[in-house]
């Protein structure tokens, strides 16, 4: 075994002991779910976090996730290379980015502890940097068709086909290329219009207005609580607006630790993301959350979460936090929620109008969470009800294992869900029972 197997094993160890500490402390906090919920008070955890991250270990032959009832499951495309999001063109064509987190120098022992435990989990490793292209010739929901239609990215996430232009967010910039439709492959050398930080929160995803006018980019920060100062923060956190006319570029809202997935809600035309809050205040503090985004809009971080709650341990600017614009939706703590895509209704048996989000999962608290693709019901354009489970199983009883881990989430070209599985590195198709 290796230095980093071992100190894997170390960390182990000490992530039991203080899991089991914490649990001596009191009951577990319900879930902070919904439009108002019951967020713990914060606990920091200090130099010690909660590490928990079950080991990957793929489906076997034969075994898939569990669908809803009235619904079926079935794997669109199998052995990829991390597949993290996708993209359904016109003609029909399914593009997957296919990359991974990198790991960069550590910071601090956790940091090297939470590298270790995250390659166990295969959430760190060697990426891909490419983009495969899927095609479903005969109809039967399984593509039997498979190129690589662009490589030598830099951690492609994002995509994006506007006219005759397809975008790529690599995690350094969003980059042009230009697109001829039906194409299999695209060699053309790209164009960049603009350059983002990489590293940390590396995932750059995209979504055009509907009038094609307008690109929006996600930009995750570096650190969990900008531990390294404010100045590496810099154009971070925030949502970018990108003018295809003009090549400019803005932050069009801020304080938004890893705003990952984008969508619009169709009726209001507002534009909806979800976030990924910070870590080491306890298993419940604060969610990740669903909310729409306003222009100029801050949201908090680093400085305060869930509207105006204050994050003690980091300097505070009382400016900031006074404007601080408080979510729509809880989706629960450290339930990693990545995918976004807007469902209509009756796309899925028995499911409602609302957002479907994919839940990447927790790795650290007590009892894990997420590791699930669930829909958000809307009404008049607002979150209405509890969330629905679409897929679930992803993660063994004794959350020892995953078999998967979902993250992107689009509408297919038949009209069926296509899911992206990082782990189990297969898209997942759902339809009607």
């Amino acid at each position: 075994m290796n230095m980093s197997g071992i100190f894997a094993r170390i960390v182990a160890l000490i992530g039991a002991v203080a899991l089991l500490w914490r649990r001596l402390q009191g009951a577990a906090p319900p879930p902070a779910w919904g439009n108002t919920p019951k967020i713990p008070e914060a606990r920091p955890q200090g130099a010690i976090p909660t590490l928990k991250m079950p080991t990957a270990q793929g489906w076997s032959d034969g075994q898939k996730p569990t669908a809803a009832p009235g619904l079926k499951v079935n794997a669109f495309a199998k052995d990829l290379d991390h597949p993290r999001w996708i993209n359904v063109l016109p003609n029909g064509d399914v593009l997957i980015s296919e990359a991974t987190q990198i790991a960069g120098p550590p910071r601090s022992v956790f940091h090297y502890a939470m590298q270790a435990t995250m390659r166990r989990a295969a959430a760190l490793g060697v990426s891909a940097d490419q983009i495969t292209l899927l095609r479903d010739r005969d109809g039967d929901g399984v593509a039997e068709g498979r190129g690589i239609f662009m490589e030598g990215l830099s951690q492609p996430f994002g995509m994006a086909l506007v006219g005759d232009t397809f975008y790529v967010g690599n995690t350094d910039g969003v980059v042009a290329f230009p697109y001829a439709a039906g194409a299999d492959r695209i060699t053309a050398e790209g164009r960049k219009l603009v350059a983002f930080k990489p590293g940390g929160h590396w995932t750059r995803s995209l979504l055009p207005s509907a009038d094609g006018k307008k690109l929006y980019a996600g930009v995750g920060s570096l650190s969990n609580i900008a531990e390294s100062g404010m100045e590496v923060e810099e154009g971070r956190a925030a949502i970018y607006e990108l003018d295809l006319a003009d090549g400019t570029s803005r932050i069009f809202a801020s304080g938004l630790r890893n705003a990952v997935g984008l969508a619009w809600e169709p009726s209001t035309s507002v534009l909806w993301t979800v976030v990924n809050e910070r870590d080491g205040l306890g298993d419940e503090t604060p969610p990740d959350y669903l909310t729409s985004v306003r222009d100029g809009g801050f949201y908090g971080w680093p400085y305060c979460y869930w509207g105006q709650t204050v994050d003690d341990r980091v300097p505070q600017d009382p400016a900031m936090v006074a404007k601080a614009i408080q979510p729509d939706y809880a989706l629960g703590g450290h339930t990693a929620s990545l995918g976004l895509c807007w469902m209509p209704s009756g796309t899925l048996p028995g499911f409602p109008d609302g957002m479907v989000i994919g839940q990447h999962g927790s790795w650290n608290r007590s009892t894990l969470s997420g590791y699930a693709v669930i829909l958000v019901p809307f009404e008049d354009g607002r979150p209405s009800g509890p969330p629905r489970d679409i897929l679930t199983g992803f993660l063994a009883p004794d959350e020892k294992v995953s078999y998967g881990r979902p993250v992107g989430v689009t509408l297919g070209p038949d009209g069926s869900l296509l899911v992206a599985d990082d782990v189990g590195n297969v898209i997942w198709r759902v339809t009607a029972a």
